[in-house]
């Protein structure tokens, strides 16, 4: 299991996530608020603005105070070859 790091220390697992998006738009805004009032939300922002949401297999919805671009760059690679732990395991 790859684990990408989405800003201070928080981790999120590769293989779970859906899409990375920014917060901006109106239905984005939306999804943010019903994932609130259903109680499937995780905010790993630490106080700070989102600046990217993440949606996962889960239906959870993870706020991040890093880039989406960034979040993407660094989940990127996860189809390379996989983690040592996996091959270790």
């Amino acid at each position: 299991m790859k684990l990408i790091n989405i800003g201070f220390g928080n981790m999120i697992a590769a293989e779970r996530i859906i899409a990375v998006v920014s917060p901006d738009s109106a239905p984005v805004k939306r999804l943010v608020q019903e994932a609130r009032d259903t109680k499937r939300i995780v905010d790993a922002t630490q106080g700070r603005r989102t600046r990217a949401v993440i949606i996962t297999d889960s239906d959870h919805v993870v706020l991040s105070a890093i880039q989406p671009e960034t979040v993407a760059g660094r989940a990127g690679g996860r189809d390379s070859g996989g983690s040592t732990e996996e091959k270790e395991s």
